[in-house]
C-alpha cells in the first residue's frame, strides 16, 4: 500500500460514517490527509513533483496498522482528529492539543497572521491571550511580536498545562507566561493588546452540537445569558487594563448578533475575514469607557 491508497482507504471510509468536520478540516478527503500524513512525519503542501513522490511512498505494515487504528477510533467513537493526533495547526504553526483544551480553529488566526492590522499603530509590548486554553492565540502572537512579553491567561489549570507544553515547543519560556485566572481576576495591567475567545455558548446550544464537539471541555464552551455573559464581563473590565492605546480583540462566534440586538452602546468594530469566520471585534480603550457611562 502505498501513501495515496491509504489516504483513500480512509476517506472512504470517513464518507461512509456521516462524520461532522470542522476541527481543521472540512471533508473526509482532508481529514485523511490530515491523518495519513500526520502519522507517517510528511510535510503539507510542498510542489506538485514533491507531492507525486510523497503519493507513491511505501506505507510499511506497522504505520499502515497506527493510522487503520485512528481512522476506525475517528470513524466509530466521532473524537476529532487533533485528538487522536495530539496535534493541530494554527496559523501556520502546530500546537499540542488533547481533551483539556478546545481545538484551535478560530478566524483570529488571520489577523494575527497581518499583525493585527490595521487596528495598531505600533507594536504591542505587553499582551494578554485571555481564556487562552491551548496558548495558540498567545504564542502566535509572541511569534508575530518578537519583542512582545505574553501572558496566558485562564481559569483550568489543566488547558495552562497544555498551553505551558506550547510555549516550551515554541521555544518562548523567556517572554510567554502563564496565569491562573478567572477572567481579568488574576492579572495585572496594562495590556497594548487583549485578545481573547472565550466560551460563548449557551447551554442549550452546547447539547446540540455534533458528538464532535460535545468531546471538547464544557469549560471552554459554556456561557450564560445565552452565550453572552463571559464575553460581556470581559467587553465592560477590558479597559481597566488597556494602555492608553491598547485595543481589545474579543470572538464572539454566532452570537456576535445578540451583542448588537442587546447591548448597542458597544460601538464596536466587526471584522472581515478572507478565508471566512465571523463574530470577531474590535474596540480600543476609550470607546469602552464611553459605553460604560
Amino acid at each position: 500500500m502505498n501513501v495515496q491508497t491509504c489516504v483513500e482507504h480512509c476517506c472512504t471510509l470517513f464518507e461512509a460514517s456521516e462524520l461532522f468536520y470542522g476541527h481543521g478540516t472540512d471533508n473526509p478527503w482532508d481529514e485523511a490527509v490530515y491523518l495519513v500524513f500526520t502519522v507517517l512525519g510528511l510535510p503539507f503542501g510542498d510542489d506538485e513533483q514533491s507531492q507525486l513522490a510523497v503519493a507513491r511512498r511505501q506505507v510499511e505494515p506497522d504505520e499502515w496498522q497506527r493510522i487503520d487504528s485512528l481512522a476506525q477510533r475517528r470513524s466509530s467513537e466521532r473524537v476529532p482528529m487533533a485528538y487522536l493526533l495530539g496535534e493541530a495547526w494554527f496559523a501556520g504553526l502546530p500546537f499540542h492539543v488533547d481533551e483539556r483544551v478546545l481545538v484551535p480553529r478560530s478566524p483570529i488566526a488571520e489577523l494575527i497572521l497581518q499583525q493585527y492590522q490595521p487596528l495598531l499603530l505600533e507594536a504591542p509590548a505587553r499582551v494578554l491571550d485571555l481564556c487562552t486554553g491551548s496558548g495558540c492565540i498567545g504564542i502566535a502572537t509572541a511569534l508575530m511580536f518578537p519583542e512582545a512579553t505574553v501572558e496566558l491567561a485562564d481559569i483550568s489549570p489543566d488547558a495552562l498545562v497544555v498551553a505551558q507544553q506550547n510555549i516550551e515547543r515554541h521555544g518562548l519560556q523567556d517572554r510567554v507566561t502563564t496565569v491562573t485566572s478567572d477572567l481579568f481576576a488574576g492579572v495585572q495591567g496594562d495590556y497594548d493588546l487583549i485578545v481573547s475567545n472565550p466560551p460563548y455558548v449557551s447551554a442549550q446550544e452546547v447539547a446540540a452540537l455534533p458528538p464532535e464537539y460535545q468531546r471538547e471541555p464544557a469549560l471552554g464552551l459554556l456561557s450564560d445569558e445565552d452565550g453572552l455573559a463571559i464575553p460581556l464581563q470581559i467587553l465592560r473590565q477590558a479597559a481597566r487594563y488597556l494602555s492608553a492605546t491598547g485595543v481589545l480583540v474579543l470572538e464572539l462566534g454566532y452570537t456576535w448578533g445578540l451583542l448588537d440586538e442587546r447591548y448597542p452602546q458597544f460601538p464596536v468594530t466587526w471584522l472581515d475575514f478572507d478565508g471566512g469566520g465571523e463574530g470577531v471585534l474590535a474596540i480600543g480603550r476609550d470607546a469602552l469607557i464611553r459605553a460604560e457611562r
